[in-house]
């Protein structure tokens, strides 16, 4: 059996076949390089020279893959030097770049970077945006819990002193009490006044306030829990007033709002203490609010600068200057007398006046 040795030289490469304790000497340098023999001496150190690789890995792959071009010997042997010789290759390409990189691997460590950049940032983004969630569901949170408050004081309000044009106005006075101080202590900035923004403010504050008077007086009459049923429908017209007003929705929208329809007119017919008095205002507050949406986005739209808060501020101030002379002319000539069965009833006026001051505030919250 045959065993190859290969050995490493400067000059030529030599391979020797060993078995028993012969060993028979090939000169490999010779079938290297072509017609070695028959050059002058000054012409094989050229050939020599210039055949040399320049680095020692792509020496030894050259020499490697020379013995392979040597025919005869077992089955497999060259194929598993070319093998090595590929291998061999590909290390002495990698061993010529820049501190030993290929453009691909530094192209995949380019890549890993970015990404580790990347999910450096979403990392630290996370909780920003956990932090904005947590605020926003901790704002619709009270606002829920504000509004229940709003409605039970509200009703008991009204359950002694039915009046609810003069207790609408009242919240509407305490909004624009609220605005002013905010205005007064700076805590709000002061929006400018001109007047095309009032101009453009009339028709959302009267639609404002047939939503909150129509509100009021359903409440007076039917139970809060159907007026808010009723309420819920707010979307129905919502799709309905903009259909006729030009804009188009999809006829999955349509769709959609038929189980809201449905619903409304199951809890009408089984509602215990439902009058007509109490469902057409809220339906009538249901228009109100849904035009006064669609005309602030319309007729506001020149006056983007002021925000939320400033425009309902506004929206409050004008729908008081709105309701409070109508409201003294469908039932002022009642409110003293039921201001004195109120208190009789309730028995302390402190206790009647708390009910009406927490109404207001809440309202304006």
């Amino acid at each position: 059996m045959f065993t190859p040795n290969l050995t490493y030289s400067s000059s030529i490469s030599t391979v020797t076949f060993s078995q028993s304790d012969h060993q028979y000497p090939i000169n490999a340098s010779l079938l290297l390089i072509p017609n070695l023999l028959n050059r002058t001496p000054h012409q094989r150190s050229l050939s020599h020279l210039s055949a040399s690789p320049t680095t020692p890995f792509a020496r030894l792959g050259t020499k490697v893959s020379s013995f392979s071009k040597i025919h005869g010997y077992p089955v497999g042997l060259s194929f598993q030097i070319q093998s090595s010789t590929t291998k061999i290759g590909h290390w002495s390409r990698v061993s010529a770049k820049p501190c030993g990189l290929s453009s691909k691997s530094r192209s995949q460590v380019s890549r890993a970077a970015s990404e580790a950049n990347s999910g450096g940032e979403s990392a630290a983004s996370e909780p920003k945006t956990n932090n904005k969630t947590l605020r926003l569901g901790l704002v619709f949170g009270l606002w829920y819990f504000q509004n229940i408050v709003f409605n039970i004081y509200n009703k008991k309000v009204l359950n002694f002193f039915p009046f609810p044009w003069l207790l609408a106005s009242f919240q509407l006075f305490v909004g624009s009490v609220w605005m002013f101080m905010l205005w007064s202590l700076k805590l709000q900035p002061r929006p400018k006044i001109s007047k095309p923004f009032l101009i453009a403010l009339l028709g959302p504050a009267l639609f404002h306030t047939i939503g909150h008077i129509s509100a009021c007086v359903s409440f007076s009459k039917v139970a809060v829990s159907f007026t808010h049923v009723i309420k819920s429908s707010e979307p129905v017209f919502s799709v309905v007033f903009s259909s006729f007003l030009g804009n188009t929705y999809p006829f999955q929208v349509w769709l959609s709002i038929l189980p809201i329809v449905l619903g409304c007119a199951l809890a009408a017919i089984t509602e215990v203490s439902f009058n007509f008095q109490g469902l057409w205002g809220a339906l009538i507050s249901n228009v109100g609010f849904v035009l006064r949406n669609i005309y602030s986005k319309r007729s506001l739209q020149s006056f983007k600068e002021v925000n939320g808060l400033n425009l309902y501020g506004w929206i409050t101030i004008i729908s008081l200057l709105y309701l409070f002379p109508v409201a003294i002319f469908v039932e002022g000539s009642q409110w003293v007398q039921g201001y004195h069965q109120a208190i009789q009833a309730i028995g302390k006026p402190s206790t009647f006046y708390i009910w009406v001051l927490l109404s207001g505030i809440l309202l304006g919250l």
